[in-house]
């Protein structure tokens, strides 16, 4: 059975720092890629960042950029997605998400992950 749960989510205020983690179980995780999407209210889902299996190659939303980083650690089956800088448009419920055997060409895609977590929410406050 696959598992991600994640954690770390909460109200912040704008300009601050918030670590989400996300634990997987029940995947090979050092190939799998995994993912970070959120949604706003009222939004479609939107990709926020991913790390292609075990080869440390990264992907960020452009609005992310700069500010976020994805990382992940193999042995603990755990992603990390360090948010900074964070303001009002970064509220929403973040997703972590797992795409066994996934390919580089379509990390971006929710299409692509096959399992998700059932979300944490962000609330920045200006």
């Amino acid at each position: 059975q696959v598992q991600l749960v994640e954690s770390g989510g909460g109200l912040v205020q704008a300009g601050d720092s918030l670590r989400l983690s996300c634990v997987v179980s029940g995947v090979t995780f050092r190939s799998t890629v995994m993912g970070w999407f959120r949604q706003a209210v009222g939004k479609e889902r939107e990709f926020v960042a991913s790390s292609f299996r075990n080869s440390g190659t990264t992907s960020y939303a452009d609005s992310v950029k700069g500010r976020f980083t994805i990382s992940r650690d193999n042995a603990k089956n755990t992603v990390y997605l360090q948010m900074t800088s964070l303001n009002s448009e970064d509220t929403a419920v973040y997703y972590c998400a797992a795409a066994p055997g996934g390919i580089l060409s379509t990390q971006r895609s929710p299409q692509t992950y096959k399992y998700w977590g059932q979300g944490t929410q962000v609330t920045v406050s200006s």
